[in-house]
This record gives structure tokens, C-alpha cells and sequence, in this order.
């Protein structure tokens, strides 16, 4: 039984670390454009394309806020495998983000990076750091108390 306390009580914390992080994403991603000086690209880009872009960044940040908001509240919870939907909100999320880090190798242009040790690196940061918050919720969506 102690063991299992020790191993829930990790599980909660290594939840919370991902909820901050999550939220710091969320932050970061409203800058993304002028951290990564894309201002100039998306002004010769249609003006759909510029708006759709915008939405989705504001979009993505609410839902990583969400995200991060219901980890830190519903953490024990959710380490727990308390309820039915602890569980299923811990894989969704954990979905989400291994989509995300699975993306980072499918999706991206190995161009963007090849060659640059400071956007190589990035990139691996991203993918380990995208990677490890979807094991994090799937150790948690799996997690049942014996």
C-alpha cells in the first residue's frame, strides 16, 4: 500500500509538472510569431491564411490552458484513476500529445532544422518534451489501484 502511495504521489507531481508546462506552452505560442519573426511571411500570405493562423494560435493556447488547468486541479484525481473520466481525460490528453510529438518528425520539413544546432536541438526538446507529457497521461489514464 505504501509503495503504492509513493508511485500515485509521483504520478500526481509528474501531472502537475505537465499542467505548468502545459501552460507555459500555451503562453509561449502566443509569441510564436514574433519569437520566431514570422511577421513578415504571414504578411505576404493571403489574408485568410493570416486570419485561420491567428484563430488557431489563440485556439491552441485556450486549449493547453484548459488542458493545464484541469491537470492541476483534478491531478490526484486523475493519478488516482478515481473516475471513469479521469481516465478518459488522461488519454485524450495524452493523445493529443502524442500526436503532437509524433507530428514533430512527420509534419516538419527536416529542412527547418538540418544543420542548425540551436533548431536541431529545439526540435529534439520539443519532440522528447511533447513525447513525455503523453507518457505522463498514459500512465495515468492506465494507472489502476490494485
Amino acid at each position: 500500500m505504501n509503495n503504492l502511495f509513493i508511485n500515485n504521489s509521483i504520478l500526481d507531481l509528474a501531472l502537475r509538472a505537465a499542467a505548468i508546462a502545459q501552460f507555459a506552452v500555451a503562453i509561449l505560442n502566443l509569441f510564436l510569431i514574433r519569437i520566431m519573426k514570422w511577421k513578415p511571411d504571414l504578411e505576404r500570405a493571403p489574408l485568410l491564411v493570416r486570419e485561420v493562423f491567428r484563430i488557431h494560435v489563440v485556439f491552441i493556447s485556450i486549449t493547453l490552458s484548459i488542458f493545464a488547468v484541469l491537470t492541476w486541479r483534478f491531478a490526484h484525481e486523475i493519478a488516482n484513476a478515481a473516475t471513469p473520466l479521469a481516465i478518459w481525460l488522461a488519454g485524450a490528453i495524452g493523445l493529443f500529445w502524442l500526436v503532437r510529438s509524433a507530428m514533430q518528425w512527420l509534419h516538419y520539413s527536416a529542412s527547418h532544422w538540418h544543420g542548425n544546432s540551436l533548431r536541431t536541438l529545439i526540435h529534439w526538446t520539443l519532440f522528447v518534451g511533447y513525447g513525455a507529457m503523453a507518457f505522463i497521461y498514459f500512465a495515468a489514464g492506465l494507472w489502476r489501484n490494485a
